[in-house]
């Protein structure tokens, strides 16, 4: 069958929708199905990732007045996070995709809803949607509705999505790359041994446009760890603090280095003693790996995962506002070793890494039964 998945990423939106966009596609080609990419020429658009992995895709061009600066955003929210009005979105979608007569067509965008997904799906005769969400906040037009969260609940979409909808509700459909499933007993397995916190990783997002990275590496100058203690930042080439960030290093007063788009990052995890990280999709790869981690809330978005995590028993949260403040208060408290395996274990046990897997087995028996329909 085929696939199109039309999802952005960029400085404002961040990389997360099109990395796990790019993840089941990586499933679905690994099945034999086709998959192409429909993107919006945003700054850090991540066009060159998609090309690079063999995917075809039509990359939609940016209004030459739109820069994705909160300070002008209008009123209509979905021009300011497409770039241009939904109905024109719709028509470029369906110039790039409709010759090509996709059996499904994927959506991950918080600023496309119903209104999009019925005009384009009706363009195109026996095409199936899915749609990725994770806010809960919107109706959708869609055969399948993906919102990998923890503590949400089919039922949060009950009024949202029509009757037929399958609804693949947590994190055991999490979308992860195949590495997190194969690198996931090793590094179980590694815990069990676990002494005191030696390798801390920061992962704080592909764009990280706040310098997230640069406060808490100047938090954790501040903090009282151990002399044997070695850190490991990763970026994305696309961050606007990356130079800042590799000259940062150099002040620390232990062993720290900058990594920038990381191919082994499932390797890093499964080795790293404590992540801090952002609440977002990554924290579900944590997850898989056993890795006890504190979260931060970057984005609106996270705050309920943060909250899920932290509830749950499965991540330390800290707010937004008192993070580096509360990480350095906190930093004996948190690196109990204890209290870190209790945190890794029951983190082991939401994600087991087959999500991808589960959702491209509901996507393959929808279409085969469509087919069989329509035989």
């Amino acid at each position: 069958m085929r696939f199109v998945f039309r999802a952005d990423a960029s400085v404002q939106i961040g990389t997360g929708h099109v990395m796990r966009c790019l993840t089941l596609a990586d499933e679905l080609v690994r099945q034999g199905h086709e998959c192409r990419f429909v993107c919006r020429e945003h700054k850090g658009h991540l066009g060159d990732l998609i090309a690079d992995k063999g995917y075809g895709f039509t990359l939609l061009p940016l209004q030459s007045d739109n820069e994705l600066d909160p300070r002008d955003r209008g009123a209509d929210d979905c021009a300011y996070w497409l770039g241009v009005p939904w109905e024109e979105d719709a028509r470029q979608t369906l110039d790039a995709v409709k010759a090509w007569q996709p059996d499904w067509l994927v959506v991950d965008h918080y600023t496309l809803d119903a209104q999009w997904e019925s005009h384009v799906r009706n363009a195109i005769p026996g095409m199936r949607l899915m749609a990725i969400d994770d806010l809960a906040d919107r109706p959708h037009e869609a055969d399948v509705l993906l919102d990998q969260n923890l503590g949400r609940k089919p039922e949060d979409y009950r009024d949202l999505v029509p009757g037929h909808c399958r609804r693949l509700i947590g994190p055991r459909y999490a979308l992860l790359r195949p590495e997190f499933a194969e690198w996931r007993h090793w590094s179980l397995e590694r815990r069990r041994r676990s002494g005191p916190v030696k390798r801390l990783l920061v992962t704080l997002g592909g764009v990280d446009k706040d310098n997230v990275t640069g406060q808490v590496l100047d938090a954790l100058s501040e903090a009282h760890f151990s002399e044997h203690l070695e850190i490991t930042a990763v970026m994305g080439a696309s961050s606007p603090w990356l130079g800042q960030v590799r000259n940062r290093r150099l002040q620390m007063p232990c062993p720290t280095e900058v990594v920038v788009n990381a191919t082994d990052l499932a390797q890093r995890m499964a080795n790293a003693d404590l992540a801090i990280g952002a609440a977002g999709s990554t924290s579900w790869e944590r997850c898989c790996l056993g890795l006890p981690s504190i979260v931060l809330v970057l984005a609106n978005n996270q705050q309920a995962i943060a909250h899920a995590l932290h509830v749950e028993g499965a991540a330390y949260a800290i707010s937004a506002n008192d993070a580096m403040r509360e990480l350095v208060k906190q930093w004996s408290v948190i690196t109990d070793r204890d209290y870190l395996d209790s945190l890794g274990q029951r983190a082991a046990s939401l994600v087991d890494g087959l999500g991808g897997g589960r959702v491209l087995n509901a996507l393959i028996e929808i279409g085969l039964s469509s087919e069989t329909m329509h035989g």
